[in-house]
Protein backbone atom coordinates (compact mmCIF):
# COMPACT_ATOMS: atom_id res chain seq x y z
CA UNK A 1 0.00 0.00 0.00
CA UNK A 2 2.70 2.45 -1.02
CA UNK A 3 4.03 4.07 -4.15
CA UNK A 4 5.89 1.87 -6.65
CA UNK A 5 9.37 0.84 -5.53
CA UNK A 6 11.23 2.86 -8.18
CA UNK A 7 8.91 5.87 -8.09
CA UNK A 8 10.62 9.07 -9.26
CA UNK A 9 10.27 11.79 -6.61
CA UNK A 10 11.79 15.14 -7.54
CA UNK A 11 11.08 18.66 -8.70
CA UNK A 12 10.70 20.78 -11.83
CA UNK A 13 11.93 24.12 -13.21
CA UNK A 14 12.38 25.90 -16.55
CA UNK A 15 15.49 27.55 -17.94
CA UNK A 16 13.92 30.93 -18.66
CA UNK A 17 12.48 31.17 -15.15
CA UNK A 18 15.57 30.39 -13.08
CA UNK A 19 18.83 30.49 -15.07
CA UNK A 20 19.44 34.18 -15.70
CA UNK A 21 22.73 34.87 -17.51
CA UNK A 22 20.62 35.96 -20.46
CA UNK A 23 23.57 37.31 -22.47
CA UNK A 24 26.29 34.96 -21.20
CA UNK A 25 27.92 32.04 -22.96
CA UNK A 26 26.68 33.13 -26.38
CA UNK A 27 22.99 32.93 -25.46
CA UNK A 28 20.51 34.65 -27.78
CA UNK A 29 17.30 36.53 -27.01
CA UNK A 30 14.25 34.42 -26.17
CA UNK A 31 10.62 35.53 -26.06
CA UNK A 32 10.82 35.43 -22.26
CA UNK A 33 13.67 37.97 -22.36
CA UNK A 34 11.43 40.67 -23.86
CA UNK A 35 8.78 40.35 -21.12
CA UNK A 36 8.87 42.76 -18.17
CA UNK A 37 7.86 41.99 -14.61
CA UNK A 38 4.20 42.05 -13.59
CA UNK A 39 2.00 41.26 -10.61
CA UNK A 40 -1.18 39.34 -9.80
CA UNK A 41 -3.15 42.50 -10.64
CA UNK A 42 -0.99 44.06 -13.34
CA UNK A 43 -0.05 42.31 -16.58
CA UNK A 44 3.58 41.96 -17.54
CA UNK A 45 4.46 43.75 -20.80
CA UNK A 46 5.96 42.62 -24.10
CA UNK A 47 8.65 44.99 -25.38
CA UNK A 48 10.30 43.95 -28.68
CA UNK A 49 13.08 46.43 -27.88
CA UNK A 50 14.68 46.24 -24.43
CA UNK A 51 13.76 49.39 -22.50
CA UNK A 52 16.49 51.03 -20.45
CA UNK A 53 15.60 51.23 -16.77
CA UNK A 54 12.88 48.54 -17.02
CA UNK A 55 13.06 45.35 -14.95
CA UNK A 56 13.12 42.11 -16.94
CA UNK A 57 12.98 39.23 -14.43
CA UNK A 58 14.35 36.53 -16.76
CA UNK A 59 17.59 38.42 -17.37
CA UNK A 60 18.94 37.40 -13.97
CA UNK A 61 16.07 35.25 -12.63
CA UNK A 62 17.55 33.46 -9.58
CA UNK A 63 21.07 33.19 -11.08
CA UNK A 64 20.93 29.40 -11.40
CA UNK A 65 23.35 29.77 -14.34
CA UNK A 66 26.12 30.50 -11.84
CA UNK A 67 24.69 28.62 -8.84
CA UNK A 68 23.44 25.33 -10.31
CA UNK A 69 25.89 23.22 -8.31
CA UNK A 70 24.61 24.68 -5.05
CA UNK A 71 21.02 24.12 -6.17
CA UNK A 72 21.54 20.53 -7.31
CA UNK A 73 23.24 19.77 -3.98
CA UNK A 74 20.13 21.07 -2.19
CA UNK A 75 17.91 18.89 -4.40
CA UNK A 76 20.12 15.92 -3.53
CA UNK A 77 19.81 16.75 0.16
CA UNK A 78 16.03 16.41 -0.22
CA UNK A 79 16.62 13.04 -1.88
CA UNK A 80 15.49 13.84 -5.42
CA UNK A 81 15.35 10.84 -7.73
CA UNK A 82 14.49 13.00 -10.77
CA UNK A 83 14.98 16.61 -11.77
CA UNK A 84 12.89 17.96 -14.63
CA UNK A 85 14.45 21.02 -16.26
CA UNK A 86 14.61 22.56 -19.71
CA UNK A 87 17.40 23.36 -22.13
CA UNK A 88 17.23 26.93 -23.33
CA UNK A 89 16.95 26.75 -27.12
CA UNK A 90 18.73 30.13 -27.34
CA UNK A 91 21.78 28.80 -25.49
CA UNK A 92 22.28 26.15 -28.15
CA UNK A 93 21.07 28.09 -31.22
CA UNK A 94 21.04 31.78 -30.26
CA UNK A 95 18.88 32.96 -33.16
CA UNK A 96 17.19 29.60 -33.69
CA UNK A 97 18.19 29.08 -37.31
CA UNK A 98 21.98 28.56 -37.12
CA UNK A 99 23.36 25.42 -38.72
CA UNK A 100 25.87 24.64 -35.95
CA UNK A 101 25.20 24.65 -32.19
CA UNK A 102 26.85 26.98 -29.70
CA UNK A 103 29.53 24.94 -27.94
CA UNK A 104 29.46 27.08 -24.78
CA UNK A 105 25.78 26.37 -24.34
CA UNK A 106 26.26 22.64 -24.84
CA UNK A 107 29.06 22.64 -22.25
CA UNK A 108 26.86 24.35 -19.69
CA UNK A 109 24.28 21.58 -19.88
CA UNK A 110 27.04 18.97 -19.90
CA UNK A 111 28.04 20.28 -16.49
CA UNK A 112 24.45 20.55 -15.25
CA UNK A 113 23.59 17.00 -16.33
CA UNK A 114 26.84 15.63 -14.88
CA UNK A 115 26.04 17.34 -11.58
CA UNK A 116 22.68 15.56 -11.50
CA UNK A 117 24.26 12.22 -12.31
CA UNK A 118 26.83 12.72 -9.56
CA UNK A 119 23.96 12.56 -7.07
CA UNK A 120 22.14 9.81 -9.01
CA UNK A 121 19.37 12.20 -9.96
CA UNK A 122 17.68 11.20 -13.24
CA UNK A 123 17.32 14.18 -15.61
CA UNK A 124 14.03 14.69 -17.43
CA UNK A 125 14.58 17.39 -20.03
CA UNK A 126 11.95 19.58 -21.64
CA UNK A 127 13.18 20.52 -25.09
CA UNK A 128 11.04 23.63 -25.59
CA UNK A 129 9.67 25.25 -22.44
CA UNK A 130 8.19 28.71 -23.09
CA UNK A 131 11.48 29.90 -24.55
CA UNK A 132 11.28 30.19 -28.36
CA UNK A 133 14.13 32.23 -29.95
CA UNK A 134 12.88 35.75 -30.60
CA UNK A 135 14.92 35.67 -33.80
CA UNK A 136 12.45 33.14 -35.24
CA UNK A 137 9.51 35.26 -34.13
CA UNK A 138 10.91 38.22 -36.04
CA UNK A 139 11.93 36.13 -39.04
CA UNK A 140 8.67 34.30 -39.82
CA UNK A 141 6.39 34.58 -36.76
CA UNK A 142 7.74 31.42 -35.24
CA UNK A 143 5.57 28.27 -35.39
CA UNK A 144 3.15 29.75 -37.91
CA UNK A 145 5.80 28.87 -40.50
CA UNK A 146 6.51 25.26 -41.41
CA UNK A 147 10.23 25.98 -41.75
CA UNK A 148 10.45 26.16 -37.96
CA UNK A 149 10.11 22.37 -37.84
CA UNK A 150 13.59 21.98 -39.33
CA UNK A 151 15.04 24.47 -36.82
CA UNK A 152 13.50 22.54 -33.96
CA UNK A 153 14.76 19.20 -35.27
CA UNK A 154 18.25 20.66 -35.68
CA UNK A 155 18.05 21.64 -32.00
CA UNK A 156 16.83 18.14 -31.07
CA UNK A 157 19.57 16.45 -33.08
CA UNK A 158 22.25 18.51 -31.32
CA UNK A 159 21.09 17.68 -27.80
CA UNK A 160 20.01 14.08 -28.47
CA UNK A 161 23.48 13.40 -29.86
CA UNK A 162 25.42 15.35 -27.23
CA UNK A 163 23.71 13.86 -24.19
CA UNK A 164 23.31 10.28 -25.39
CA UNK A 165 23.94 7.90 -22.51
CA UNK A 166 23.38 10.63 -19.91
CA UNK A 167 19.66 11.38 -20.34
CA UNK A 168 16.79 8.95 -20.86
CA UNK A 169 13.59 11.01 -20.52
CA UNK A 170 12.69 13.89 -22.84
CA UNK A 171 9.56 16.04 -23.30
CA UNK A 172 9.04 17.62 -26.71
CA UNK A 173 7.09 20.73 -25.58
CA UNK A 174 5.90 22.20 -22.32
CA UNK A 175 2.13 22.55 -21.84
CA UNK A 176 1.53 22.31 -25.58
CA UNK A 177 -2.23 22.62 -25.16
CA UNK A 178 -1.84 26.14 -23.78
CA UNK A 179 -1.85 27.15 -27.46
CA UNK A 180 -5.52 26.20 -27.74
CA UNK A 181 -6.17 29.49 -25.91
CA UNK A 182 -4.95 33.01 -26.65
CA UNK A 183 -2.50 33.11 -23.75
CA UNK A 184 -0.41 30.34 -25.35
CA UNK A 185 0.31 32.21 -28.58
CA UNK A 186 3.47 33.98 -27.44
CA UNK A 187 4.11 32.02 -24.25
CA UNK A 188 4.25 28.60 -25.86
CA UNK A 189 4.63 29.21 -29.58
CA UNK A 190 6.55 32.47 -29.83
CA UNK A 191 3.81 33.90 -32.06
CA UNK A 192 3.57 37.68 -32.00
CA UNK A 193 1.07 38.86 -34.60
CA UNK A 194 2.04 42.50 -34.13
CA UNK A 195 5.60 43.27 -33.07
CA UNK A 196 5.09 46.30 -30.85
CA UNK A 197 4.93 47.04 -27.10
CA UNK A 198 1.76 45.65 -25.49
CA UNK A 199 0.42 44.05 -22.34
CA UNK A 200 0.95 40.31 -22.23
CA UNK A 201 -2.76 39.76 -21.55
CA UNK A 202 -3.78 41.94 -24.51
CA UNK A 203 -1.90 40.28 -27.35
CA UNK A 204 -3.38 40.43 -30.83
CA UNK A 205 -4.79 36.93 -31.20
CA UNK A 206 -5.26 35.11 -34.51
CA UNK A 207 -6.66 31.61 -33.76
CA UNK A 208 -5.79 30.44 -37.27
CA UNK A 209 -2.11 31.12 -36.53
CA UNK A 210 -2.19 29.29 -33.21
CA UNK A 211 -3.78 26.13 -34.58
CA UNK A 212 -1.61 26.12 -37.69
CA UNK A 213 1.31 26.51 -35.33
CA UNK A 214 0.06 23.53 -33.33
CA UNK A 215 -0.02 21.43 -36.49
CA UNK A 216 3.62 22.27 -37.10
CA UNK A 217 4.43 21.45 -33.46
CA UNK A 218 2.62 18.10 -33.74
CA UNK A 219 4.76 17.25 -36.76
CA UNK A 220 7.91 18.43 -34.99
CA UNK A 221 7.09 16.29 -31.95
CA UNK A 222 6.40 13.17 -34.04
CA UNK A 223 9.60 13.63 -36.02
CA UNK A 224 11.55 14.23 -32.80
CA UNK A 225 10.26 10.92 -31.41
CA UNK A 226 11.47 9.13 -34.55
CA UNK A 227 14.83 10.93 -34.46
CA UNK A 228 15.37 10.19 -30.77
CA UNK A 229 14.70 6.48 -31.18
CA UNK A 230 17.12 6.36 -34.12
CA UNK A 231 19.89 8.06 -32.14
CA UNK A 232 19.34 6.02 -28.99
CA UNK A 233 16.72 3.23 -28.71
CA UNK A 234 16.81 3.74 -24.93
CA UNK A 235 15.38 7.25 -25.21
CA UNK A 236 11.86 7.72 -23.88
CA UNK A 237 9.97 10.71 -25.32
CA UNK A 238 6.88 12.19 -23.74
CA UNK A 239 4.33 14.92 -24.26
CA UNK A 240 3.48 17.53 -21.61
CA UNK A 241 0.01 19.02 -21.18
CA UNK A 242 -1.84 21.30 -18.81
CA UNK A 243 -4.44 19.14 -17.12
CA UNK A 244 -7.14 21.78 -16.66
CA UNK A 245 -9.66 19.56 -14.91
CA UNK A 246 -13.20 20.88 -15.19
CA UNK A 247 -16.70 19.90 -14.15
CA UNK A 248 -20.14 20.94 -15.26
CA UNK A 249 -21.29 23.72 -12.91
CA UNK A 250 -24.69 22.10 -12.49
CA UNK A 251 -26.36 18.87 -13.54
CA UNK A 252 -28.14 20.70 -16.36
CA UNK A 253 -27.41 18.82 -19.60
CA UNK A 254 -26.34 22.10 -21.23
CA UNK A 255 -23.64 22.59 -18.57
CA UNK A 256 -22.44 19.02 -19.00
CA UNK A 257 -22.23 19.48 -22.75
CA UNK A 258 -20.31 22.74 -22.29
CA UNK A 259 -17.90 20.90 -20.03
CA UNK A 260 -17.45 18.06 -22.50
CA UNK A 261 -16.56 20.54 -25.26
CA UNK A 262 -14.12 22.34 -22.97
CA UNK A 263 -12.41 19.06 -22.11
CA UNK A 264 -12.17 18.01 -25.74
CA UNK A 265 -10.40 21.17 -26.87
CA UNK A 266 -8.37 22.03 -23.79
CA UNK A 267 -7.48 18.70 -22.21
CA UNK A 268 -7.65 16.09 -24.97
CA UNK A 269 -7.01 17.56 -28.42
CA UNK A 270 -3.22 17.93 -28.21
CA UNK A 271 -2.62 14.74 -26.25
CA UNK A 272 -4.95 12.78 -28.56
CA UNK A 273 -2.72 13.76 -31.48
CA UNK A 274 0.53 13.12 -29.61
CA UNK A 275 -0.54 9.86 -27.94
CA UNK A 276 -2.75 8.38 -30.68
CA UNK A 277 -1.01 9.80 -33.75
CA UNK A 278 -4.01 11.40 -35.45
CA UNK A 279 -6.47 14.26 -35.24
CA UNK A 280 -9.63 13.36 -33.27
CA UNK A 281 -12.99 13.55 -35.05
CA UNK A 282 -14.46 16.14 -32.69
CA UNK A 283 -11.91 18.80 -33.65
CA UNK A 284 -13.18 19.18 -37.21
CA UNK A 285 -16.48 20.77 -36.17
CA UNK A 286 -14.58 23.12 -33.88
CA UNK A 287 -12.38 24.15 -36.81
CA UNK A 288 -15.39 24.75 -39.06
CA UNK A 289 -17.25 26.82 -36.51
CA UNK A 290 -14.19 28.95 -35.73
CA UNK A 291 -13.00 29.54 -39.28
CA UNK A 292 -9.80 27.51 -38.89
CA UNK A 293 -8.31 25.73 -41.89
CA UNK A 294 -5.24 23.62 -41.23
CA UNK A 295 -2.81 23.57 -44.14
CA UNK A 296 -1.47 20.02 -44.41
CA UNK A 297 1.01 18.62 -46.88
CA UNK A 298 0.99 15.10 -48.32
CA UNK A 299 2.51 12.70 -45.81
CA UNK A 300 1.65 14.75 -42.69
CA UNK A 301 -0.89 12.21 -41.44
CA UNK A 302 1.64 9.40 -41.88
CA UNK A 303 4.25 11.38 -39.89
CA UNK A 304 1.82 11.85 -37.00
CA UNK A 305 0.81 8.20 -37.00
CA UNK A 306 4.43 7.06 -36.94
CA UNK A 307 5.48 9.31 -34.03
CA UNK A 308 3.30 8.86 -30.93
CA UNK A 309 4.99 9.60 -27.63
CA UNK A 310 6.15 6.88 -25.25
CA UNK A 311 4.60 8.35 -22.11
CA UNK A 312 2.31 11.13 -20.91
CA UNK A 313 3.09 13.98 -18.52
CA UNK A 314 1.05 16.89 -17.25
CA UNK A 315 0.90 19.84 -14.93
CA UNK A 316 -1.94 19.96 -12.41
CA UNK A 317 -2.67 22.97 -10.22
CA UNK A 318 -6.41 23.52 -10.02
CA UNK A 319 -9.82 22.77 -11.48
CA UNK A 320 -12.72 24.87 -12.71
CA UNK A 321 -16.33 24.60 -13.78
CA UNK A 322 -18.07 25.10 -17.11
CA UNK A 323 -21.55 26.42 -17.76
CA UNK A 324 -23.73 27.32 -20.72
CA UNK A 325 -24.90 30.44 -18.83
CA UNK A 326 -23.24 33.45 -20.51
CA UNK A 327 -23.94 35.61 -17.44
CA UNK A 328 -22.00 33.40 -15.03
CA UNK A 329 -19.10 35.13 -13.32
CA UNK A 330 -15.68 34.02 -14.53
CA UNK A 331 -13.09 32.90 -12.01
CA UNK A 332 -10.29 35.24 -10.92
CA UNK A 333 -6.87 34.03 -11.94
CA UNK A 334 -8.15 31.31 -14.24
CA UNK A 335 -6.29 32.02 -17.47
CA UNK A 336 -8.07 29.20 -19.24
CA UNK A 337 -11.67 30.24 -18.68
CA UNK A 338 -14.39 28.72 -16.56
CA UNK A 339 -16.32 29.74 -13.48
CA UNK A 340 -15.58 29.14 -9.77
CA UNK A 341 -16.55 25.92 -8.06
CA UNK A 342 -18.65 26.87 -5.01
CA UNK A 343 -17.30 23.87 -3.07
CA UNK A 344 -13.60 24.77 -3.31
CA UNK A 345 -11.23 27.27 -1.72
CA UNK A 346 -8.72 29.22 -3.80
CA UNK A 347 -5.11 30.39 -3.54
CA UNK A 348 -4.07 34.05 -3.32
CA UNK A 349 -4.02 34.06 -7.13
CA UNK A 350 -7.55 32.70 -7.45
CA UNK A 351 -6.52 29.16 -8.40
CA UNK A 352 -9.03 26.75 -6.88
CA UNK A 353 -7.50 23.94 -4.83
CA UNK A 354 -8.85 20.50 -5.73
CA UNK A 355 -6.75 17.47 -4.69
CA UNK A 356 -9.48 14.99 -5.62
CA UNK A 357 -9.45 16.46 -9.11
CA UNK A 358 -5.92 15.09 -9.55
CA UNK A 359 -7.04 11.53 -8.79
CA UNK A 360 -10.03 11.96 -11.09
CA UNK A 361 -7.80 13.27 -13.89
CA UNK A 362 -5.14 10.58 -13.57
CA UNK A 363 -7.83 7.93 -13.94
CA UNK A 364 -9.22 9.67 -17.02
CA UNK A 365 -5.76 9.95 -18.61
CA UNK A 366 -4.85 6.31 -17.90
CA UNK A 367 -8.16 4.98 -19.19
CA UNK A 368 -7.80 7.06 -22.36
CA UNK A 369 -4.18 6.36 -23.34
CA UNK A 370 -2.82 3.38 -21.34
CA UNK A 371 0.62 5.02 -21.30
CA UNK A 372 2.86 5.58 -18.26
CA UNK A 373 2.12 8.90 -16.53
CA UNK A 374 4.26 11.45 -14.70
CA UNK A 375 2.87 14.46 -12.84
CA UNK A 376 5.65 16.88 -13.71
CA UNK A 377 4.16 20.07 -12.26
CA UNK A 378 2.01 20.64 -9.19
CA UNK A 379 2.31 23.18 -6.43
CA UNK A 380 1.04 26.20 -4.56
CA UNK A 381 2.10 29.73 -5.45
CA UNK A 382 2.01 31.78 -2.25
CA UNK A 383 3.37 34.86 -0.49
CA UNK A 384 6.15 33.40 1.65
CA UNK A 385 7.95 35.42 4.30
CA UNK A 386 11.04 35.02 6.42
CA UNK A 387 10.21 35.03 10.15
CA UNK A 388 12.32 36.81 12.75
CA UNK A 389 14.17 33.60 13.52
CA UNK A 390 15.14 33.20 9.85
CA UNK A 391 12.70 30.39 9.10
CA UNK A 392 10.12 30.20 6.32
CA UNK A 393 7.07 28.45 7.76
CA UNK A 394 5.03 27.36 4.76
CA UNK A 395 2.55 24.96 6.37
CA UNK A 396 -0.02 25.95 3.71
CA UNK A 397 2.26 24.53 1.02
CA UNK A 398 2.82 21.33 2.96
CA UNK A 399 -0.94 20.90 3.34
CA UNK A 400 -1.50 21.49 -0.39
CA UNK A 401 1.18 19.04 -1.48
CA UNK A 402 0.25 16.42 1.12
CA UNK A 403 -3.36 16.36 -0.02
CA UNK A 404 -2.35 16.01 -3.68
CA UNK A 405 0.21 13.28 -3.01
CA UNK A 406 -2.40 11.30 -1.07
CA UNK A 407 -4.78 11.56 -4.02
CA UNK A 408 -2.00 10.38 -6.35
CA UNK A 409 -1.64 7.35 -4.11
CA UNK A 410 -5.36 6.72 -4.42
CA UNK A 411 -4.94 6.81 -8.21
CA UNK A 412 -2.14 4.25 -7.97
CA UNK A 413 -4.48 2.00 -5.97
CA UNK A 414 -7.10 2.59 -8.68
CA UNK A 415 -4.68 0.97 -11.13
CA UNK A 416 -3.07 4.04 -12.73
CA UNK A 417 0.50 3.48 -13.95
CA UNK A 418 1.99 6.55 -12.28
CA UNK A 419 5.80 6.68 -12.52
CA UNK A 420 6.87 9.97 -10.94
CA UNK A 421 6.10 13.31 -9.32
CA UNK A 422 8.13 16.48 -9.82
CA UNK A 423 6.34 19.43 -8.15
CA UNK A 424 6.77 22.81 -9.77
CA UNK A 425 9.28 25.40 -8.76
CA UNK A 426 11.14 23.17 -6.33
CA UNK A 427 13.22 26.31 -5.80
CA UNK A 428 11.66 29.79 -5.98
CA UNK A 429 11.73 31.20 -9.51
CA UNK A 430 10.04 33.74 -11.79
CA UNK A 431 6.35 33.12 -12.49
CA UNK A 432 5.66 32.40 -16.17
CA UNK A 433 2.18 33.91 -16.13
CA UNK A 434 2.77 37.10 -14.13
CA UNK A 435 6.54 37.58 -14.30
CA UNK A 436 6.93 38.01 -10.55
CA UNK A 437 9.00 36.50 -7.75
CA UNK A 438 6.34 37.12 -5.10
CA UNK A 439 4.42 34.08 -6.32
CA UNK A 440 6.69 31.52 -4.69
CA UNK A 441 6.41 27.75 -5.13
CA UNK A 442 9.70 26.37 -3.89
CA UNK A 443 10.98 24.24 -1.06
CA UNK A 444 13.94 26.62 -1.15
CA UNK A 445 13.53 30.36 -0.56
CA UNK A 446 15.61 32.62 -2.82
CA UNK A 447 16.46 36.16 -1.70
CA UNK A 448 15.23 37.84 -4.86
CA UNK A 449 12.40 40.35 -5.08
CA UNK A 450 10.24 42.04 -7.69
CA UNK A 451 12.11 45.34 -7.49
CA UNK A 452 15.30 43.58 -8.58
CA UNK A 453 16.86 43.55 -5.12
CA UNK A 454 18.19 40.57 -3.22
CA UNK A 455 21.49 38.71 -2.94
CA UNK A 456 20.20 35.41 -4.43
CA UNK A 457 21.04 33.52 -1.23
CA UNK A 458 19.17 30.27 -0.62
CA UNK A 459 17.48 29.02 2.55
CA UNK A 460 15.49 25.89 3.29
CA UNK A 461 11.78 26.31 4.00
CA UNK A 462 9.90 24.06 6.41
CA UNK A 463 8.52 22.23 3.38
CA UNK A 464 12.10 21.29 2.44
CA UNK A 465 12.41 18.99 5.46
CA UNK A 466 8.87 17.69 5.07
CA UNK A 467 9.42 16.71 1.42
CA UNK A 468 12.74 15.08 2.33
CA UNK A 469 10.82 12.79 4.71
CA UNK A 470 8.20 12.04 2.06
CA UNK A 471 10.88 10.96 -0.41
CA UNK A 472 12.87 8.99 2.17
CA UNK A 473 9.80 6.90 3.05
CA UNK A 474 8.50 6.66 -0.54
CA UNK A 475 5.39 8.49 0.62
CA UNK A 476 4.59 6.11 3.45
CA UNK A 477 4.96 8.88 6.04
CA UNK A 478 1.76 10.30 4.54
CA UNK A 479 -0.07 7.11 3.65
CA UNK A 480 0.29 5.59 7.11
CA UNK A 481 -1.49 8.49 8.79
CA UNK A 482 -4.60 8.18 6.60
Amino acid sequence: MSFPKNFYWGGATAANQLEGGWQEGGKGVAISDICTGGTADRSKRITPEIEEGTFYPSHEAIDHYHRFREDIALFAEMGFKMYRFSIAWTRIFPNGDESEPNEAGLRFYDELIDECRKYRIEPMITISHYEVPFGLTKKWNSWTDRRQIDCYLNFCRAIFTRYKGKVKYWLTFNELNSATSAVGGLLNQGILNEIRPMDFMEQVDVPQNRFQGLHHQFLASALAVKLAHEIDPEYQIGCMQIMATSYGLTCKPADQLANQKQNQIMNWFCSDVQCRGKYPNYIHRYFRENGIEIQMEPGDEEILLAGPVDFYTCSYYMSGCQTADPEAKKGKGNLLGGVPNPYLKASDWGWQIDPEGLRYSLNEIWDRYQKPIFVVENGLGAYDKIDEDGKVRDDYRIEYLKSHICQMHEAVLDGVDLRGYTPWGCIDLVSASTGEMAKRYGFIFVERYDDGTGDFSRRRKESFYWYRDVIETNGEVLINIL
